[in-house]
């Protein structure tokens, strides 16, 4: 592709070493796989935070009807909801990171990575291509022209989904981790629990999450949900510990509500969404 340094690559008399057991090619390049879908995971995180900081730089200095469009109280929504998008998926990511770093010490942490990750890259890179959407229609017009930098995000943002196993095969994954790797189910638990009564909606969601996850399990259809269910709420279990209380709040009034649409803008009215996108300017 143009952003990537790629290329079609032929070899000719190349000297080839066995790696892993003969037959068992899959198996090997997976147990590869899983580390590297953490890096593309971290890799759509960064590319959010790109587009939101483009997006709300530009905001603060684009003026229209006699006041910056960051004031303006529906950009303010818009930018607002984008930018917890991008910090929750940094979350994610880094969290599991940490888990990968300690997983020779930890039982518990090698079992969060292993999980961890193809929930991570499966939600993130999904999510990227509709952050960096929004963030190009907050420029109008010059976020879509080749000289802006957004052209290039825009580009790259649903390449990540592909890269190391699409999102059918990522869900799979998470399907079959969570039905065979004894002890991955309560490990999950543990760490969604972990922030269990910070938040009377939180505590609400993760107790839907515990009745319905044997079924969810057990069928292959529901992969997808699944998947996406356990991404929001261990993003919402990081934000209650870890983000300023507004950033969390936000995120589970929307993303855990029965209503969410998956589209932004969409923050209640007692989200401080105009601290929320100003937060989201970078500071140059």
């Amino acid at each position: 592709n143009r952003s990537n340094a790629s290329s079609e690559i032929e070899f000719r008399g190349a000297i080839g070493h066995l790696i892993g057991e003969k037959g068992r090619g899959i198996r090997t390049g997976l147990s590869m796989n899983h580390n590297s879908r953490l890096d593309i995971a971290a890799a759509s995180a960064g590319l959010m935070r790109t587009a939101v900081s483009l997006a709300a730089h530009h905001a603060q200095h684009r003026h229209a009807f006699q006041k910056a469009l960051i004031d303006q109280p529906i950009m303010q929504n818009v930018l607002a909801d984008i930018a917890i998008e991008a910090e929750a998926a940094a979350w994610l990511a880094f969290r599991l990171f940490a888990a990968l770093d300690r997983q020779d010490e930890s039982a518990s942490e090698r079992l969060l990575a292993r999980v961890g990750a193809p929930i991570a890259k499966y939600w993130i890179t999904r999510r990227a291509p509709a952050v960096v959407t929004e963030a190009l229609e907050c420029h109008g017009g010059n976020g879509f022209i080749e000289e802006s930098p957004m052209a290039r995000l825009y580009r790259e943002a649903p390449l990540n989904a592909i890269w190391e196993g699409s999102g059918n095969v990522i869900c799979l994954d998470v399907l079959r981790t969570l039905a065979r790797e004894e002890g991955v189910v309560d490990v999950l638990r543990a760490e969604l629990m972990a922030a269990a009564g910070a938040d009377r909606r939180y505590d609400a969601a993760l107790k839907r999450l515990e009745g319905e996850l044997p079924e969810m399990i057990r069928n292959e259809g529901q992969a997808r949900r699944l998947t996406e269910r356990l991404a929001l709420m261990l993003q919402a279990s990081l934000l209650l510990r870890f983000a300023p209380p507004a950033v969390a709040d936000a995120f589970i009034a929307t993303r855990l509500g029965e209503g969410w649409s998956g589209q932004f803008g969409d923050l209640p009215p007692a989200a401080d969404a105009a601290a929320l996108a100003r937060r989201a300017v970078p500071a140059i």
